[in-house]
């Protein structure tokens, strides 16, 4: 299990724990804890609805793929540690990140 926090649109921070061994995305994750993300291309890097931004921890969770630069690279507010929460793999690398939802479009 894998415990890093999860900060909404309002700025309250929650831990989350989440398995490490079952080859869910962080976008799976924070859906299933009720964050409020579409997620409409469902985890295809298509649609950037669960993009979010590592306040810490950016370095140990890889860079961002070409396609999903393009995604984030469309939305009205991106940021240099922005990431789409779909092409995030739950692993040991999120072990004490902090993430930001920064969604537009929220449930």
């Amino acid at each position: 299990m894998v415990k890093f926090t999860v900060e909404d649109q309002d700025g309250n921070r929650q831990e989350v724990e989440a398995p490490t061994d079952m080859g869910f995305s962080l976008m799976e994750i924070l859906k299933a804890s009720e964050y409020p993300i579409l997620a409409t291309c469902g985890g295809m890097a298509l649609c950037a609805t669960c993009h979010i931004e590592i306040l810490e921890g950016p370095d140990e969770l890889g860079e961002a793929t070409d396609m999903e630069l393009d995604q984030l690279e469309n939305l009205p507010e991106y940021f240099p540690t922005s990431r789409l929460s779909c092409q995030i793999r739950v692993s040991d690398m999120l072990e004490g990140a902090i993430l930001k939802l920064r969604g537009e479009d929220v449930v």
